[in-house]
Parts: C-alpha cells; sequence; structure tokens
C-alpha cells in the first residue's frame, strides 16, 4: 500500500498534537482499543455531522490508526492526487459501480496492512438504510468490520465490536443495527438505520 501522512511519525506529530488539544477543549472522549487484526473494515456511524470527520481523524491520531479511505477519481483527474494519496485516499471510479467492490477487495489482498474507513449511510441526509457496499468489500476480502461509534450526549467516540461477516447479510445487519441502537449522532434526527423501518 502507498504510504501516507499516518505512516510519517514527523509530519503526523503536528497533528496529534492539534487533535488532542480540541479533545481536551471541546470535552470529546476516546475509548475502546484496537483489535489486532491488520485488516479491517472501520465502519464510522452514526454520520450526521461534518464533525464525524474530525472525530475520526481525532481517533485516528490518538490511537495510531493508520486510514485509508476511498476517493473519487475525479480528485485525481483534477490534480489533486498527491493530496489524496498523502491524506490515505484510494481513488475509485463511481462511475462504475459495479466495480467498485472486486476493486477494493483486490487492494485488501495486496496490502499487509489497512484499515479502510467507511460510513455506509453514503450522506449525512436521512436515507432509508444503510448502503452494502462495505459488507460485500468486507466478505470478499475476507476482513472484518470493526463498529466504531459517536455518541453526542457523552461526547464519545468508540471504538467497538468487530464483525465478521457471515454468510447471511441481513443477519449480519441486525447485529450492526443493534449495536448501534444506542448511539446517537450529533445531529440525531437525521440518522439513517442500518436497517429499513420495515426490516
Amino acid at each position: 500500500m502507498r504510504t501516507t501522512l499516518f505512516h510519517r511519525p514527523l509530519q503526523a506529530m503536528p497533528f496529534k498534537i492539534l487533535f488532542r488539544l480540541g479533545l481536551l477543549a471541546t470535552g470529546w472522549r476516546i475509548e475502546g482499543e484496537l483489535p489486532p487484526e491488520k485488516k479491517m473494515i472501520l465502519i464510522g456511524a452514526p454520520h450526521t455531522s461534518n464533525w464525524d470527520f474530525v472525530l475520526m481523524l481525532a481517533t485516528a491520531f490518538k490511537k495510531d490508526m493508520k486510514l485509508y479511505w476511498m476517493v473519487k477519481d475525479n480528485v485525481y483527474k483534477a490534480g489533486w492526487g498527491w493530496l489524496a494519496d498523502w491524506a490515505g485516499g484510494i481513488p475509485i471510479d463511481r462511475e462504475h459501480p459495479q466495480g467498485l467492490v472486486g476493486q477494493m477487495v483486490q487492494e485488501f489482498r495486496q496490502a499487509e496492512e489497512m484499515m479502510l474507513v467507511n460510513t455506509p449511510e453514503a450522506t449525512r441526509a436521512k436515507r432509508d438504510r444503510w448502503k452494502t457496499g462495505f459488507w460485500h468489500i468486507a466478505k470478499g476480502a475476507q476482513v472484518p468490520l470493526l463498529l466504531c461509534f459517536v455518541h453526542a450526549p457523552t461526547k464519545t467516540v468508540g471504538i467497538g465490536e468487530l464483525l465478521w461477516p457471515s454468510d447471511d447479510l441481513e443477519a449480519d445487519f441486525r447485529k450492526i443495527a443493534a449495536f448501534y441502537a444506542d448511539k446517537k449522532g450529533i445531529n440525531p434526527e437525521l440518522y439513517t438505520p442500518p436497517l429499513g423501518e420495515e426490516d
């Protein structure tokens, strides 16, 4: 895998200090510990605010997490690929979503270590239910899902349970829904449940 900001201690140090001070100033805390697995998909939910991204970065720098995330390939076409690579971006072709799962499975297979961040709600706006691409990637790459969360009432960012995909997507989503049932985002009215209301 490509080397990113998270792999460069000297470049990362100012960000570590900045985010540590930010957590102290705002009263947010981070709980939980990373599992020993070297490859996984980190689920970030509920995703209801732009601040979720800031809290994710604060967690990454505090826990020395070397994150990657999927970035639209038009960012690369516009000449910002160097910055996206440095920040952990993996270019994807959004015009051919049917190839996304295969591409990311291949990325996992080629990497010795990889923690891919995914927000299954896909948007901060409320939707019917989560998208399922992350589950298909995890299943195809044979990597677990790390369920992480934001719980705004207690100002907590948490590293939660590790879930290995089974052969039953809906059963796994019921487990995921149970885990997130009591988690409240910064804007809870925008929360999208893992399963639809009718499920």
